[in-house]
């Protein structure tokens, strides 16, 4: 019994490491990718968020990180008067340690404070520089549209 066990064990394992491109992706070297929030358009935002859960729901738990950088009409998606349940899912998606950054340059434009946004968003002065930064440090630009 204890040696089918260990077989099954071993087959899953292969099963598992062969679905990822090497180098797999592990605790100490996740895969890390970005997303882009550049429209206030909701229907794409929550399309950009169910795509996020799809991505959580198929890597293994510590083996993907993932950003939001949101900028231009996308902060729009983060204000706290925005869409409730677009707010809900952001805030879910917090908690599963997804980090949201939002652009200065864009809050200076708009007249917007930190007070306008939902909590725990991180900032850059531009949204577009960091995904620039982001492309050269080896992140991956998975941005569904």
């Amino acid at each position: 019994m204890r040696n089918i066990i260990i077989a099954i064990f071993i087959f899953s394992t292969m099963i598992y490491g062969a679905r990822y491109s090497d180098p797999q992706p592990t605790f100490d070297k996740p895969r890390e990718i970005f997303m882009k929030l550049n429209s206030s358009d909701v229907e794409k935002a929550n399309h950009l968020l169910g795509t996020i859960y799809n991505l959580l729901k198929d890597y293994p738990a510590e083996t993907l990180k993932v950003a939001v950088i949101t900028y231009g009409p996308g902060m729009r998606i983060l204000l706290k008067s925005g869409d409730k349940r677009t707010k809900s899912r952001i805030e879910s998606l917090m908690e599963y340690d997804v980090d949201f950054i939002g652009c200065r340059n864009t809050m200076a434009t708009m007249k917007w404070t930190q007070k306008d946004f939902l909590d725990d968003i991180s900032y850059v002065q531009a949204g577009l520089t960091e995904v620039i930064e982001r492309q050269v440090g080896g992140w991956i630009d998975a941005t569904p549209y």
